[in-house]
C-alpha cells in the first residue's frame, strides 16, 4: 500500500514537473519599482522548472495604455509558442494585464495572479494627486489609478480570463491607512483589490510594499499554479 502511494506522489510529482517546464511566467512589477523587487518570485518560479521572465518597465514615463505595450509585448516574444503563459503582478503591473488583454487576445494565457492590484482605484490617488510633487513620484499612470467612475482600472470592466487575486491586510503607513479607512496593505483597500470575474481571492496578513517577497504569498502564487485556486496555508 505504501509502495503504491510512493508511486501515485511520485507521478503527481512529475506531472508538475512537466506542467512547469512548459509554461511561461511573466513577472510584472508595480509603479515606481523595477524587476529587482520581484527577484524572490522569480528565483522560487525558476527552482520549480518554470521559464521566467521578468523586465523592468519605465512605470513613471507613461500612461497605462502605453505602459501595457511596453511591458507586455517583449515578455511575450521571451515565451515559446508552445507554452502556456502566466501572469505574476505587483499592484499596477495587474492594471498592465488588463489593459493589454482589453486590446489583445493571448490564446494560450493559463493563470494571472495579482498581488494588491488597484482594479477598483486607491483613495490615495484621490486625496494626493494634487499634491505638490506627487506626479513626480508616482508619474501619469500613478495619476490614472484613483476610485472615479472613469479611472482606468474602474473602465476596464470584469476579467474574462483565470485571475486569482492576493491582498494584504498588514500596514508600514498609517497615515496612508488613515486616508484609506479600512482593511488596506498602506496602499490599496482589500475591497478595492476585488474583481468580477475573478476566480479566488485571499488576504493575507502582508504590506503593500513587501508582499511579493514574502514566503507564504510566493507559496499561495505556485499553488495556484498547480491547482487553480489558493490554500490560504502559512509557509515556514
Amino acid at each position: 500500500m505504501k509502495s503504491c502511494k510512493s508511486v501515485i506522489i511520485t507521478l503527481l510529482l512529475m506531472m508538475s514537473s512537466i506542467s512547469a517546464q512548459a509554461s511561461c511566467v511573466i513577472l510584472l512589477h508595480g509603479l515606481a519599482r523595477n524587476s529587482g523587487s520581484m527577484e524572490k518570485l522569480q528565483e522560487k518560479l525558476a527552482s520549480e522548472h518554470y521559464q521566467v521572465v521578468n523586465f523592468g518597465y519605465p512605470s513613471r514615463d507613461f500612461q497605462i495604455e502605453k505602459l501595457a505595450e511596453l511591458a507586455i509585448k517583449p515578455a511575450l516574444k521571451e515565451c515559446q509558442p508552445e507554452q502556456a503563459v502566466n501572469f505574476v503582478t505587483h499592484s499596477l503591473g495587474g492594471i498592465l494585464v488588463r489593459q493589454y488583454l482589453s486590446q489583445h487576445p493571448i490564446e494560450n494565457l493559463r493563470h494571472v495572479v495579482m498581488l494588491g492590484p488597484p482594479n477598483k482605484g486607491s483613495e490615495v490617488v484621490d486625496k494626493l494627486s494634487d499634491m505638490p510633487g506627487y506626479k513626480f513620484i508616482n508619474g501619469k499612470a500613478g495619476m490614472q489609478l484613483s476610485t472615479d467612475i472613469n479611472s482606468v482600472p474602474n473602465k476596464l470592466g470584469r476579467a474574462n480570463f483565470d485571475l486569482g487575486i492576493i491582498a494584504g491586510t498588514s500596514s508600514i503607513n498609517l497615515i496612508l491607512s488613515w486616508i484609506i479607512r479600512g482593511e488596506d496593505d498602506g496602499k490599496v483597500l482589500v475591497e478595492r483589490t476585488r474583481l468580477e470575474g475573478m476566480n479566488d481571492h485571499l488576504s493575507l496578513p502582508v504590506t503593500h510594499t513587501f508582499m511579493m517577497r514574502n514566503k507564504t504569498v510566493i507559496a499561495q502564487v505556485l499553488h495556484y499554479f498547480k491547482f487553480g485556486k489558493f490554500n490560504g496555508e502559512k509557509a515556514y
